[in-house]
């Protein structure tokens, strides 16, 4: 199992005494990456400026970890492990809000972590969820039983999950939930250099938005909690 190393336990916020205001994320990588992927550094450091996180914890799971490349199994079987873990780290800050984040397979497993008995997240961050299975099976049941609040980030072009169909889930989620949409993103959100032109803008610049979108949303959380 792998996890970040210990960062700067938070920047004090301008007016705010409470040392504990600032939340801990942790941040499941998706199905064919670990948590050292380009992709997930990345990620991970962007949410945690953004979030003006205590810290960003990411880690692998177990058919991933040492540098094994077992084919994931479902991801029902992931969430114990994935709880524990999550638990570990609350222990470690106490009285810190808690955030869960997700890529892809990762988001999903975090949205049935959410309602575990023992975890009290704020929110939950889905980057990239895999609504549409391999089967073409619509995987709503757990947004359904969610109470707590969401965030969806999606790729307009991501085939895992069509956003007409993510509207409609969304329109019967019994928690708040928002969705920012990245206009030409794929599953990872790259966009492709003919579509950046015409919108007149860089991934970098359309990622950032996306980060700005969810800072926004867990601010709001944070503050209802």
């Amino acid at each position: 199992m792998a996890s970040s190393p210990p960062s700067k336990r938070r920047r004090k916020n301008e007016g705010v005494d409470d040392d504990t205001s600032s939340p801990v994320v942790v941040f499941a990588h998706g199905a064919g990456a670990p948590s050292s992927s380009d992709w997930m550094i990345k990620w991970k450091d962007m949410l945690g400026k953004a979030l003006n996180a205590a810290e960003v914890v990411t880690f692998d799971y177990p058919y991933i970890s040492g540098g094994k490349r077992k084919a994931p199994p479902k991801a029902e079987k992931l969430v114990e492990f994935h709880a524990d873990f999550v638990k570990k780290t609350v222990a470690r800050f106490p009285g810190h809000p808690l955030i869960l984040a997700g890529k892809s397979m990762g988001s999903r497993v975090s949205c049935m972590v959410a309602g575990e008995e023992g975890i009290d997240a704020s929110a939950v961050v889905c980057l990239g969820y895999p609504l549409k299975g391999m089967n073409g099976v619509m995987r709503d049941e757990t947004l359904l039983q969610l109470t707590i609040p969401v965030m969806f980030v999606q790729g307009s072009k991501d085939g895992f999950c069509p956003l007409e169909k993510l509207e409609a889930v969304q329109k019967k989620m019994k928690s708040m939930n928002e969705l920012h949409v990245i206009d030409g993103g794929d599953h990872s959100f790259k966009i492709g250099k003919k579509h950046l032109q015409t919108m007149a803008s860089t991934q970098v610049e359309v990622e950032d938005l996306a980060v700005q979108a969810i800072a926004s949303f867990v601010s709001k959380c944070l503050a209802e909690s």
